[in-house]
């Protein structure tokens, strides 16, 4: 909360600096993996256990809600190239957790988008907080895309195996453009425009929505960074697969979505 109230005021950031000089990105990285984890080995499993009813839910809700944290924290922390750099081998692994949740993103969106908020009165209260978990995901994710974002603004200065993990392995490019035609961070509700900001969904006004969002904004960056950096530039095997996903995007929106990217990435 600390490291969000100073960077939102514009001052110093001590506790960024204090991760980097006491070499603790690393430790976030780690047990945001962990925690992932025991989501996705543990947390089914005891809501699928029937005589497992806790009088109280709260410390599970801590442990699920432990992943949104550490993944709000990197994104605060990794506007700085310094936070970025001092993750040394785990950006690796953040890479890879990005890849994860930004796939699943896609994997959502086409299957009708982010669950909707209302609870059933019939659910117990593992059914809730499962429900709730599901809702938070959908928000990590978005802040994963965040920090791939900041990664890549470092790619002067990425490892070789890390610019192949992104390019290579993952070919982050194509996946972004899977993202730019789903857009999962808006939808059209009752004839309206709405776009997912601030942990809610706005309505957006028609004389704006031509405007790109936020969201839109950092995958347009990341995009940049990916195929127009030097570096990366060398790296990324442009195979017809890859340039036809590309430019079928390329072709639907056109040059202004660069343009209004970079605009952004200026503020």
């Amino acid at each position: 909360m600390q490291a969000i109230l100073d960077a939102t005021v514009s001052q110093g950031e001590p506790i960024q600096e204090l991760l980097v000089t006491h070499g603790k990105v690393p430790t976030l990285v780690e047990e945001l993996i962990a925690v992932e984890m025991w989501k996705q080995k543990v947390f089914p499993v005891l809501c699928r256990v029937e005589d497992f009813k806790p009088p109280n839910t709260f410390p599970i809700y801590m442990v699920v809600h432990h992943e949104a944290s550490i993944i709000n924290l990197l994104e605060t922390v990794f506007f700085h190239k310094e936070a970025c750099e001092s993750a040394e081998d785990t950006v690796l692994d953040l890479v890879d957790y990005c890849h994860r949740k930004l796939t699943l993103l896609v994997a959502q969106s086409g299957c009708g988008g982010p669950p909707e908020g209302e609870g059933s009165q019939d659910s117990n209260p593992m059914q809730e907080l499962q429900k709730q978990a599901e809702l938070m995901e959908f928000e990590i994710a978005l802040k994963a895309l965040s920090v791939l974002r900041y990664i890549t603004d470092c790619v002067d200065s990425l490892s070789l195996s890390t610019l192949s993990r992104m390019l290579s392995t993952h070919n982050l490019p194509c996946l972004l453009v899977e993202l730019l035609e789903h857009s999962p961070w808006s939808r059209w509700e009752g004839g309206k425009l709405q776009q997912f900001e601030g942990s809610r969904w706005h309505t957006v006004a028609p004389s704006e929505q031509q405007k790109l969002s936020k969201l839109d904004g950092q995958v347009w960056i990341t995009l940049h960074n990916l195929l127009l950096s030097p570096e990366a530039q060398a790296r990324y095997c442009l195979t017809s697969f890859a340039k036809g996903q590309l430019l079928k995007h390329w072709e639907k929106h056109g040059k202004t979505c660069v343009l209004a990217a970079q605009g952004d990435r200026a503020k």
